[in-house]
């Protein structure tokens, strides 16, 4: 894995294969980011949180009833309880009771089932990956594709997890060490909704960061401190500003750079992204999904949740914006979207247009 992905200096958006290819496989297993990167995504994103023994693992969350066979191996019965998560109470099984060696007996399922019915086909057969394990696969499937392949790891609760003596900060610095991704330029890209953490990596690291934003609520970090900042304040002039001082790229949903209507269609754009850039920061958007489940109203197909929906409309207001990034749960759309918009707007195009 070597080199920054998409075409350097094109002003092409990169896409980011969210949790892989998971609206095609299981997310958040190698054949998800394999296929993800078969699709053309440039970079790929596993979501961090550690085990027992301090490895770095990916799974969307640390509770991991809802993404593995767990409950159906009577020997961890006794691991299932309730914690207190980012302030939030959650019952099930979590990762840092496990070792890895433990883990690895475990296989994932699909999160979302009634809306990825087709995913269920690929349950019980993938592992959970390790980042090492991750970064491999981007060094191999970057040979094969001949191209460069990113990877984007958002860190987890950190929080909660430094609270356990399981800190991910540290683990994940020796990672970049060892991998030798210790470069801007090296297509490592690390994500966090929590601001302590990015702000110490930006101190002891050469790594792009990026500042994830909810459209509600507030960075845990900064609520556990007292702090009173929200994320609407972190992504007004001034907070973008101070985004600036220690990160690369603002992570935002979808909805803060494109409200929608109080009847939930698409709606006017707001100056987020402007805002950004004129901080000097990249926009990468999440997360685009062609299911109807996530799209506006007037987007929807049907009343059927996972049916496919008009996911092209929204990413050309996305595109039409100027985001620098994409993640997408089904990349080849993403591509698509992208590859066309670079084909209209390239400059042979655009003499053809003015000579007509």
């Amino acid at each position: 894995m070597s080199g920054t992905p998409g075409p350097a200096g094109s002003g092409r958006p990169v896409v980011i294969a969210h949790r892989g290819a998971s609206g095609y496989r299981p997310e958040h297993t190698l054949a998800s980011y394999l296929l993800g990167v078969a699709l053309g995504a440039d970079l790929i994103e596993p979501d961090l949180v550690s085990t027992a023994d301090g490895v770095l693992v990916a799974r969307h969350e640390n509770e991991i009833g809802g993404t593995t066979d767990v409950a159906d191996h009577p020997e961890f019965a006794d691991r299932r309880g309730t914690r207190l998560v980012d302030g939030r109470e959650v019952t099930g099984w979590f990762t840092e009771d496990f070792t890895l060696a433990e883990l690895k007996t475990l296989r994932a399922k699909e999160r979302i089932p009634l809306l990825r019915p087709g995913n269920t086909a690929y349950d019980g057969w993938y592992e959970v990956p390790t980042l090492d394990e991750i970064l491999g696969l981007a060094e191999i499937a970057g040979t094969w594709f001949g191209r460069d392949v990113g990877v984007v790891p958002e860190l987890k609760t950190s929080t909660y997890f430094r609270d356990r003596d399981l800190p991910l900060e540290e683990p994940l610095l020796r990672t970049v060490r060892e991998w030798g991704l210790d470069d801007p330029g090296s297509g490592f890209v690390v994500q966090s909704y929590e601001v302590a953490n990015l702000r110490y990596l930006a101190a002891e690291s050469r790594v792009r960061l990026v500042q994830l934003v909810d459209p509600t609520g507030a960075p845990y970090d900064r609520v556990r401190a007292g702090d009173p900042l929200t994320y609407a304040d972190m992504v007004t002039p001034g907070g973008l500003a101070q985004i600036a001082e220690y990160a690369d790229v603002l992570g935002a949903a979808k909805e803060t750079l494109l409200p929608r209507r109080a009847d939930g269609a698409l709606g006017r754009p707001s100056t987020v992204t402007a805002d950004a850039h004129a901080a000097g920061l990249e926009v990468y958007v999440w997360t685009v999904r062609r299911e109807n489940a996530f799209l506006p109203t007037d987007l929807r197909s049907s009343a059927i949740g996972g049916d496919a929906g008009d996911v092209r409309r929204e990413l050309d207001a996305l595109l039409d914006l100027g985001v620098d990034g994409v993640f997408a749960d089904q990349p080849d759309v993403a591509v698509a979207a992208v590859e066309d918009r670079a084909a209209r707007y390239s400059p042979r195009s655009l003499f053809a247009i003015a000579n007509r």
